[in-house]
């Protein structure tokens, strides 16, 4: 005697061993690699006192006091850098530094510092 299978059992028991399959691995894409920004002379600024920004491009057009932190800002007809001084170890020292044109867009950081460094000559 034979047995006969319903189709709709034959078709639920087909997709469920079909679910259970291994699919083909696929190479796994690897994201492209971001290029990571060049600090260039921003390196010697970071970490630097205020006695040294001074020394380096004079005084400071704008000295702004928030809480325990200091905001300098030193500017030449080509752009402007803001250093952000925070307390290290006692000592306040830059933090982060933010590079624009006077219009407000974006500056090439080691661009204005060198400006700045020449206008101050």
């Amino acid at each position: 005697m034979r047995r006969l299978i319903p189709a709709s059992t034959l078709l639920v028991s087909t997709l469920l061993l079909a679910a259970c399959a291994t699919r083909p691995q696929q190479p796994v894409a690897q994201a492209p690699a971001i290029p990571q920004p060049v600090a260039r002379d921003l390196g010697m600024l970071v970490g630097a006192t205020a006695q040294v920004l001074v020394g380096r491009f004079g005084n400071p057009v704008l000295q702004v006091r928030e809480g325990n932190s200091v905001k300098l800002q030193f500017r030449s007809s080509l752009c402007i850098i803001d250093a952000y001084l925070y307390p290290q170890a006692g000592t306040l020292k830059v933090a982060h530094i933010d590079t624009r044109t006077p219009s407000g867009a974006r500056a090439d950081q080691a661009s204005c510092i060198s400006a700045i460094e020449e206008g101050r000559s």
